[in-house]
This record gives C-alpha cells, structure tokens and sequence, in this order.
C-alpha cells in the first residue's frame, strides 16, 4: 500500500480547489482507485494531506455508498431494485443472480472475481432491470446478459456501450437539445462547432451585457429543468452586483431521481452544449470558477464531459482570457460518491466543501452565502444546455415552443410499463397521455394503465383517469402532482401500488441524510396516522427531502386506499410495512409525532 506515491497527483488534485478540504472526496476516490477500498491507512493519509480530523474522513466515508472500507471482489456488479427497475422484474433477476454466481448481496465469490451489490437508482431507468458491472452499464438484465457477466464477455472500457447494453429509444428530432444525440459515441469539437456551437457564447462575451444576458434568458421563459422549476433569469439575477466575494457557479449533474436519465445523455452525447450553456452563465454572473457535481455512478458521462472540456481549454474557450474577451474561466468536475440527497442543492454543495451531504437551513439561501460562504448559482444540466438554443435563435423563438409560463421543449424519461422506454424531446405542453400513448406507444399488450408517476419518484402518483394534463410545471401543480425532473414512470394493471409505495419509501430510507424526522410503518389503523404524518412532515424540515418522501405516501393511499385496505386485511400487517424516511417504526413516530414536529420547526427557524 505505497501511498506517498500517490502525493503528486493527491497535491495536483488538492490545488484545483479554493480550499483544500474540498479535495476530500477526489482523495478518497483516488486512494479507492489505487487499493480497492479505503482501509483507515487511507482515512490517515487523506485527513493529514487535508489538515482533518480522521473521524472526520471516517464519517465522510461512511456516508457515501460507493465508498468501500473492506476488500471487495476484482469486479462489482451493481444491480438496481428501485421502482423503475421492480416494474421490469428486478427482484427476479436478483434472486437469478444469487442462485447463478452463489453469493447473496454484500457477498463476494469465493474466487474473489465478483462482488455482487443490490443498489438504489442508477438513473438508467430505460434499460430496466439495470445494472453496473464495474464502471458500465448493463443492461435490461436477462438470462443473455447474466451468462455474458459470468462469461466475462463484458470487458469493454467505460467509454464504450457495453455488448448488452441494448439502445433504447433516444428522440433526435428536438428542436432544442435532442438532435445531436444522433451519435452514440458523442457530438466532439469539430462536429458541435459546425451545427452552430459556440456562436451564442461569443454573443455574449462580445457584443451583450451580463443584464442583457439575464434579461434574454428571462425573456424565454426557461424555469430549472433540475425539478424546481424557478425561473432560470431571475435566479441568475439574485446575485449580489458589489460582493467583493468571488462568485461561483455550480452544475447540479447528480442526478438521482428514480424515473429519470435525462442528463446522462447530455453528458455523454452532447457535452459541449452544457459547456456552452456554463460559459454564457457564468459570464452573465460573473463567476470565474465552476464546479460540476456528477453523480459518482456516472463513470462514462464524467470521461465524456472531462473530454469536452479538455477540447474547450484547448481551443481557447476555457481558461484565461476567453477567446480575447477579457473574461477569464476555469472548470472542475467533482464527482459525487453515491448520495440522492445531494441533488439538493445545499447538500451538493456541503458534498464539494468536503463532508457528508447534509442541506443547509436556508436563508442564507446559495446566491447569497453558497459554496466556500460565497455568492453561487447551483443549475441543472438540462437547463443550461437549453440556453446556447435561446441566445442564438433568440428568446422569443424558445418562449413560443412552449407555455405563456414555461418556454421551451424538455427532455422526458419515460420507464415502466410502456412498450417504447425511452428518452423524447416534447415541448413542455405536451399532455402525459400523449407521451405515454404516442411517444412510448402505450402500455403493454392485454394491460391497461393504472397509474403515472409524473415528475420522478418524490411526485405525486396520478390515476389512470387523471392523464390529460400539459407537462409543464404549472398545470402539474394544478393537477395535484409536480413536474419535477421529468422522469414518467408508468404503471399497468399488474402493478401493485402497495408494493410501489414500499419501494419508494424504502428508496426514501436509504438516501435519507438523517437529520429530520418522522417515519414510520403501517397496518390498517395507521392508514390515516400515516397520512397525518405526511402532512406534517411536509415545509417543516430543513430541506424538501421530508416532502418528497411523504407526498408518495399521500398520494397513494389516497387514490388507491381500498388496495391497501384488502392488502393489509388479506396480508396482515406482518407483509404491509411502510418505511418512510429512516424505517422507525409507526409506532414510534406517532408517539413521538409532536415532538418531532417541534424538533423540525425550530430547524425551520
């Protein structure tokens, strides 16, 4: 275990930062890469290359998944179980793999070759049931891609599409981001300047203002395309003009919401429209640094982005003095380690500063006081990539694609049930039953639909009754639901909105931070306790986690009460346990429902 030979990449790593306790998670990725796990060896050494705490690495490393502290097999296969992936048979294929390979989740073969791993989401949804052999993708998993895996057929480098990772349907016809997902292998310099790339971010680094910038972006009517849906303009106008803090710009590419691999493919087949889209923002606030947080599952779409930016820094576009315009930018890719709640963005930016991914009470709210305590503007990789689109064929062109509200088209995953999974570009007034029915050609033969998760897994389950509503951002909420992230997830006949509810709240467990309460179980008393809590839990904790975790549970429960009903009345209550947030029992939190109601106030305040 030579670790001093790893110093020279280690400083390398440690000065791309503001402050070096930031390289934290790099390091850990770095002695992980070079050992095969993190033993408290490594824990010494990244603590003392960073001036920290052991304890303090230890309990970074403990909060991230992908972090390993014991030896695992020479290849790990990831395979996912959450919903996305349980519609399409997951929990079959597991059972297949534990008989085929004789090791059960958390095992390793008794030659050591293969450690097998049950997962939450890999937010590769479209080839459900999915997996992660080592750094590839694999997948929808079957009986041909388990006896290639235990073949070793599945060897390629992680830039390349695995043999049995099957090409869903892609949309390539968009008018705003999808046409150059044409190429598997990625749009690179040569091909993205010649459809028109860069032109608008010389626009605006020579002949436009920051306010004229910001104002043309407003003008389009873009809102975050990450789930929140706040206008883009206005977000970028909140920054403090006479802060004499430097001011920082942040690319949220943690995605991590189950239904949804929207900017997996923007990463990985169009890398240089996010980069456009950061250098006009940035310059519009006036950032010289920017950080990109890609989720630490996102092996292929991080090789691919670090490749576009090397083309952009090589060509002039990055670095100092931007192509001549005075305007100096420098990017860092920061890859996450396995944490859905660092999709918030308060918790991605306590990620980069180097501890574990906790949200922050807000206000101070980011564009005031974010990352390093300075002025920062966290955005989505869809909705920066949507702006190169709008500066140059302009704001009205982009704000007539959609609503008098919502501009544009966006990027909807569609998974489950459906008979086409697949990625489509629409614009945002497209109804959900015209997506379902026209776009993935409808659920699958001798089923009907019985519900639609909308916006990712934190949305609000729709009835099957309850389809012919726009996919923008405001008639979703008016419906009820929300359009969040995009990610439909459909559900037939054949789903059971028990088990459905059991898969989201115990995806919701997993990923919880650990710092709010309630949570609970159920049976059929409780019904109604449950929905009480949900209530309560929903704007009293210190982020939206608490909300996305009890709108499932009120949603279904509401429109499918009388399956949970004979479900429990038929099951008992041994086979019908809910588990919402951190798996405490129901029972417990209703006793301790005031006092954790109280506990979250005080947190609000």
């Amino acid at each position: 275990m030579n670790l001093a030979a790893l110093e020279p990449r280690a400083r390398e790593i440690i000065g791309r930062y503001d402050e070096p306790r930031a390289a934290m998670l790099p390091l850990l990725w770095l002695a992980q890469s070079h050992i095969g796990h993190i033993p408290p060896e490594a824990e010494r050494w990244v603590g003392g290359l960073l001036g920290v705490a052991v304890s303090h690495v230890r309990e970074v490393v403990s909060f991230y998944s992908m972090f390993r502290t014991r030896p695992a097999g020479r290849h790990e296969l990831r395979v996912c179980t959450s919903l996305p992936c349980m519609l399409r048979g997951a929990e079959n294929v597991l059972a297949q793999l534990e008989a085929r390979f004789h090791v059960r989740p958390g095992e390793t073969t008794s030659d050591g070759e293969l450690t097998l791993t049950e997962v939450e989401c890999l937010c590769a949804c479209e080839i459900a049931p999915a997996g992660q052999l080592d750094e590839q993708f694999v997948g929808p998993l079957d009986d041909d891609t388990i006896e290639a895996i235990a073949g070793g057929a599945i060897r390629p480098p992680a830039d390349s599409p695995s043999i049995v990772e099957r090409q869903p349907f892609v949309s390539t016809d968009g008018p705003v981001i999808s046409p150059r997902f044409r190429n598997v292998d990625g749009t690179w310099w040569d091909a993205y300047v010649a459809d028109g790339g860069y032109v608008a971010a010389a626009k605006a680094l020579s002949s436009m203002t920051p306010s004229q910038v910001v104002d043309e972006v407003s003008k389009a009517n873009l809102r975050g395309l990450g789930g929140a849906g706040f206008p883009t303009g206005r977000k970028w106008s909140f920054i403090p003009k006479g802060s004499p803090k430097p001011k920082y710009l942040v690319v949220n590419a943690d995605e991590g919401e189950p239904g949804t691999f929207k900017d997996r493919y923007i990463l990985e087949r169009d890398p240089h429209a996010l980069l456009e889209g950061m250098i006009i923002a940035a310059s519009a606030i006036g950032s010289h640094k920017a950080y990109v947080y890609i989720r630490g599952e996102y092996f292929r779409p991080a090789e691919r982005f670090a490749r576009a930016v090397a083309e952009a820094y090589e060509r002039g576009w990055l670095g100092k003095n931007v192509q001549g315009s005075g305007f100096d930018l420098d990017v860092v890719i920061h890859r996450g380690a396995g944490a859905y709640i660092c999709g918030e963005e308060t918790a991605l930016l306590t990620s980069i500063e180097g501890g574990k991914g906790f949200p922050k009470l807000k206000p101070p709210f980011p564009a005031i006081s974010g990352l390093f305590q300075c002025p920062t503007i966290v955005n989505n990789v869809e909705t920066l990539a949507c702006v190169p689109f709008i500066l140059r064929e302009g704001a009205d062109r982009f704000a007539a694609l959609g609503t008098p509200k919502q501009g544009g088209t966006r990027l909807f995953s569609v998974c489950g049930h459906v008979n086409r999974p697949g990625l489509y570009e629409a614009p945002v007034g497209i109804t959900l039953r015209e997506l379902i029915d026209r776009h993935a050609q409808g659920v699958r033969r001798g089923h009907s639909l019985k519900a639609v998760i909308p916006g990712g897994m934190s949305a609000k389950v729709l009835a099957a009754e309850e389809i012919d509503v726009a996919m923008d951002f405001d008639s979703l909420l008016a419906a009820g639901t929300m359009a969040g992230s995009g990610g439909v997830i459909v559900m037939d006949d054949s789903a059971s909105m028990v088990e459905a509810l059991q898969s989201a709240a115990k995806f919701f467990a997993h990923e919880s931070c650990g710092q709010c309460s309630p949570c609970g179980e159920g049976r059929l008393q409780d019904l109604d306790d449950l929905l009480s809590i949900a209530r309560a839990m929903e704007g009293k904790t210190i982020c939206v986690f608490a909300d996305a975790a009890a709108w499932p549970v009120q949603s279904y429960i509401t429109k499918f009460r009388a399956e949970f009903e004979e479900h429990i009345t038929i099951h008992g209550i041994a086979d019908c346990r809910l588990q919402i947030a951190d798996c405490r029992p129901i029972q417990s939190a209703i006793s301790n429902q005031q006092s954790a109601i109280s506990r979250s106030q005080i947190c609000r305040t």
